[in-house]
């Protein structure tokens, strides 16, 4: 039989992954053969030509002993394993992994006990009221695969920002090394608009004479090739979004032009194939990647009145990093100097507070040691950078906030996050929220609505009414940078800063690495401009804010 091609290998290797999983034992190793499918489809080399090189463990996350099996796949169309594996478990049981929450070892209760064998079934077994009936299995996983059956069909075949990005890093490597002729390796698609979860794996490379046989694939990574006179098109038409695209071609048909996948047409003659050339010609401004999702970008530019985007120059400092004294991995000293080498102005640390004890929450008597620590190095620092001192305050059950006010009145700034009582009804979830805005110690309310992409929704809340109260109190709005975050969601930022809000784009490190963060690119896709970032100031300016906020605080005591 013919060879498999990467994709068909990454479909086999994902596949006994999930059998892997289902079987149980060592977790990694069913991780391992997934990420080793995902780094398949995305691969920019035939893989006949690593395979015959030696050269797979290339690849992102293959080793030795993966390489090997995807050596006998790619030859063979199948592995011994894995055909071992198929005679235990059908093949529609592996639907229902995608399911967040759902565990291998609940999906064989409910295939073993119940005979579910599909999503399809799953669904229908969960709204007939049969899961919950069943010893083990029970009323809460019942509806938790209600709320999250929505999450595994919309989120099928996405990658969180993180991964994407390597992918795409090792894809661009991989073709300027085996194709050296092509020039301007750009990654476009939903990671180029900077989509919280990016599907569309697309790269636009220039050619002086592009190869005509070279077209996108259907799926997995896609590589446009075009020549240097076209290839703004075919990037403007490879990045997206449709509806941005289809709009664009709309106004082009009001002038009179025609824009095609080669470039902007006035009868037979070409007028503009660069991208910035085609909004020109188009009578428009340049508009952002990130803006461009047929949402209004196109009529606010014919106005002037696009915004101009904040940018990673833009930040002067990080606010909400975790350290050892809680649930991260390194103290405060090596975060702050990690923080420093990045040539920002200042740290803040936000530990999580008491009630948080599953993450280590400060004892006040941690919390005064962690201060003293500060005060010690921000003398060695000197007056270029400084220890913000904050704390992330669970919002209780009541809408409350952990720790006495005198405790509270301590930090430079408090971010008041939930992290607990995720089913309260829409209407107790708001007015918790609400309450805790209220509560003048509060600077920043953290991860607004709580989702975790791809694994749970936010919980139920009223976001107008708490971005309302947030500009209200002048609380600042937390655009949350880790990429299982990445929250709150970008469709509201235009809603928040039309009510005036602040916000601040923070990373929740919890280890060096993830200082580097994807807040600015969804900050930039919700039309967040620098003036509107509180983490944006200076240390001077963002002193003188938490200053002026302490003050309104003891006067008003």
């Amino acid at each position: 039989m013919p060879s498999l091609d990467a994709r068909g290998v990454a479909s086999l290797l994902r596949e006994y992954a999930q059998r892997t999983a289902l079987r149980g034992g060592n977790p990694y190793r069913a991780k391992a053969y997934s990420r080793a499918a995902d780094s398949l489809a995305a691969l920019a080399v035939p893989l006949d030509v690593l395979v015959a090189e030696d050269r797979l463990t290339e690849i992102p996350g293959v080793g030795d002993a993966i390489a090997d099996t995807i050596t006998k796949v790619h030859k063979t169309g199948s592995h011994p394993s894995l055909e071992k594996l198929r005679k235990e478990i059908p093949a529609g049981v592996l639907e229902m992994l995608a399911v967040p929450g759902l565990r291998p070892e609940k999906v064989l209760r409910l295939y073993k006990d119940l005979g579910i064998g599909s999503l399809s079934e799953l669904e229908a077994a969960a709204n007939d009221d049969r899961i919950k009936k069943m010893k083990g299995l029970g009323a809460a996983l019942q509806t938790k695969i209600l709320q999250n059956l929505a999450i595994a069909k919309s989120g099928e075949g996405r990658l969180h920002l993180h991964r994407a990005a390597a992918l795409l890093a090792h894809a661009k490597d991989s073709i300027r090394k085996s194709r050296p002729e092509l020039k301007r390796v750009t990654v476009a698609g939903d990671f180029r608009r900077g989509c919280e979860l990016v599907g569309d794996l697309a790269i636009v490379a220039e050619a002086v004479k592009p190869d005509k046989t070279s077209t996108p694939s259907a799926d997995g990574l896609q590589i446009r090739v075009s020549d240097r006179k076209h290839f703004g098109a075919a990037l403007l038409f490879a990045t997206g979004s449709a509806g941005h695209v289809e709009q664009l071609q709309a106004l082009a048909a009001e002038k009179g032009m025609r824009l095609v996948a080669d470039g902007l047409h006035k009868g037979r003659t070409l007028i503009a194939g660069e991208e910035a050339e085609i909004y020109r010609a188009l009578g428009l401004p340049f508009i952002d990647p990130e803006l461009r999702e047929g949402r209004g970008e196109i009529e606010a530019a014919l106005k002037g009145k696009l915004p101009k985007l904040v940018t990673d120059q833009d930040l002067r400092g990080i606010l909400h990093c975790h350290t050892d004294a809680s649930d991260g991995t390194e103290t405060l000293e090596t975060m702050a100097k990690a923080t420093r080498r990045r040539s920002f102005e200042y740290f803040g640390v936000a530990d999580h507070s008491k009630s948080a004890h599953y993450a280590g929450g400060l004892s006040v008597e941690e919390i005064a040691q962690q201060h003293r620590q500060a005060d010690r190095l921000n003398k060695r620092f000197g007056k270029d950078f400084r220890i913000l001192k904050g704390i992330e305050s669970d919002i209780l059950a009541d809408g409350s906030l952990d720790y006495d006010d005198d405790v509270l009145e301590r930090f430079d700034f408090v971010v008041a996050s939930i992290h607990g009582r995720f089913k309260l009804d829409r209407k107790a979830q708001t007015q918790r929220l609400l309450r805790a805005i209220s509560d003048p110690h509060t600077t920043i309310i953290g991860h607004m609505t709580g989702r975790q992409l791809q694994r749970r929704p936010g919980y139920e809340i009223d976001v107008e009414k708490v971005l309302r109260a947030c500009a209200k109190h002048d609380v600042v709005v937390e655009i949350n940078a880790h990429p299982w975050r990445l929250d709150l969601d970008w469709r509201w930022h235009r809603a928040a800063l039309e009510f005036g809000c602040m916000l601040s784009i923070n990373p929740d490190a919890h280890s060096i690495p993830e200082l580097d963060h994807w807040g600015v690119l969804m900050a930039r896709k919700g039309g967040v401009s620098a003036d509107r970032v509180l983490n944006a100031m200076t240390l001077t300016e963002i002193t003188r804010y938490f200053g002026q906020k302490r003050l309104s605080l003891a006067r008003a005591a």
